[in-house]
């Protein structure tokens, strides 16, 4: 009888101290997790506020060569737009919806060779330097976007993981911005839809990155303009 009494005041006692706990924690019985709502928001804001940055338009006036490849296991492979169009129109379309200039796959084929191209891509600076005095560009966006489709042995369903890095540079190879993301979700039987959808939902992000640091960075160390010639 003792023995079930003190038990029973125990439980009582108890009571304040997990309530105190959960309240420690920030956490209510009942509450919902705001998590994924939060992390949301911050992100929208993130890129609100990059997308805000003062940009000149001298600068948005600037040729930029856009490169994006894949790796495999043969190397890298350029992305033509013919065979891949989804992805690099998630970054492309972005750019220009900001007013900047960019080229397309068919006018960067026209002008250089593949070869230079991908050369390019390896990151080799003279390469890319070349490629772009021909093309007549200001700078070169060298983008590098992988997918892993994987079958997960516990569920037995798809898994798809993306991640995307992108890289600015001035012609003269000066860096000027460095952006990143990565993204992983289940798929069902189409693999290639869902690895487009988690490009599409980390090219925001990328892109106002990208934006920002252009807009705040590509300017400088470029040539002062000779003062005017006073009469």
């Amino acid at each position: 009888m003792r023995s079930g009494f003190a038990s029973a005041v125990a439980a009582v006692l108890a009571l304040p101290f997990a309530a105190s706990l959960a309240a420690a924690q920030g956490f209510k019985f009942g509450q919902p997790d705001d998590t994924d709502r939060l992390e949301r928001e911050a992100r929208e804001d993130r890129i609100a506020v990059q997308l805000s940055t003062p940009c000149r338009a001298d600068l948005k006036n600037k040729k930029i060569m856009v490169v994006i490849g894949e790796e495999r296991s043969n190397g890298w492979v350029y992305w033509h737009q013919q065979n891949h169009g989804p992805v690099y129109e998630a970054i492309n379309r972005r750019l220009r919806a900001l007013g900047l200039r960019t080229f397309t796959p068919e006018e960067i084929r026209r002008q250089i060779a593949q070869a230079e191209v991908e050369a390019a891509m390896r990151n080799d600076p003279d390469a890319a330097l070349n490629a772009s005095k021909r093309l007549g560009a200001s700078f070169v966006l060298r983008g590098h976007v992988t997918s892993q489709a994987t079958r997960n042995p516990m569920m037995a369903v798809n898994q798809v993981a993306v991640n995307l890095d992108f890289t600015l540079n001035g012609s003269d190879g000066r860096p000027v911005s460095h952006a990143e993301a990565h993204s992983a979700s289940y798929a069902g039987a189409d693999v290639a839809r869902m690895a487009l959808t988690l490009v599409n939902e980390q090219a925001d992000e990328i892109v106002a990155q990208l934006y920002a640091d252009y807009c705040r960075k590509a300017g400088m160390g470029a040539p002062a303009k000779p003062a005017p010639k006073k009469p």
